[in-house]
């Protein structure tokens, strides 16, 4: 007892902020009682503040594990912030030792985007994704000169992290067998009514397929027709 009355409110909120600035996270009990530079036991900041995370939110820190709602967007907002766009379930598996999981927005929000909406980031409707990737195919069409294949989709979305995966095009447009094909058919068509002539189309590449050249085929052919 005597040993909590040494430090002040302020003195342990600092030695929290310490160790937090330290860790480069929010600390747990375990790695403040392991951080050789933190004085205070931390059962002693349990007894004066009530708890651990009640302790580490009176200093200004984000509880790891149980975080308040409010807590969870403001982090989720903090993260766009340094992302400079909207973040993924990716983003926060590859900062897991700060970050919330994926699992702790869902069981709070019921869904990722459902959390991403509430933090105030733009998360399109099914339908309205489905339209923006039309979109997105005839600008992309209108620089290839021809309506694209899955690979063309993948080197653009490594130029631009922004556009959806072709993946998950594919899932916007049925995710089975034709899936690209019922896409490209929306792309065509937009192109119709907004361009005066329409792009050579392409052959359509299954998923995971490299594009291949008819040129061996061709050879073949005239090599038969010249026996």
């Amino acid at each position: 007892m005597a040993r909590s009355q040494r430090y002040t409110d302020d003195m342990l909120l600092d030695e929290l902020r310490g160790c937090a600035k330290r860790l480069g996270r929010s600390p747990t009990m375990r790695e403040f009682s392991l951080d050789a530079r933190a004085k205070p036991h931390p059962q002693t900041i349990v007894a004066r503040f009530g708890s651990w995370n009640g302790a580490k939110r009176r200093a200004g820190l984000v509880a790891r594990r149980f975080a308040t709602r409010e807590e969870l967007l403001s982090q989720l907002r903090a993260l766009g912030a340094e992302l400079g766009r909207r973040p993924t379930g990716a983003d926060l598996e590859r900062r897991r030792v700060s970050m919330p999981s994926k699992s702790v927005y869902w069981q709070t929000f019921g869904s990722f985007r459902s959390a991403l909406r509430a933090a105030g980031f733009d998360v399109p409707r099914p339908k309205e994704r489905s339209e923006r990737a039309v979109e997105e195919g005839v600008r992309l069409a209108t620089g290839l000169r021809r309506l694209p294949t899955f690979e063309d989709w993948a080197r653009e979305r490594d130029r631009n992290p922004r556009l959806p995966s072709e993946w998950q095009v594919y899932r916007l447009f049925g995710g089975g067998t034709g899936a690209w094909a019922t896409f490209l058919a929306k792309v065509e068509r937009r192109l119709a009514n907004g361009q005066p002539r329409e792009p050579r189309r392409a052959r359509p590449a299954k998923p995971g397929a490299r594009d291949k050249s008819d040129a061996p085929r061709a050879r073949a052919r005239r090599g038969e027709a010249s026996r």
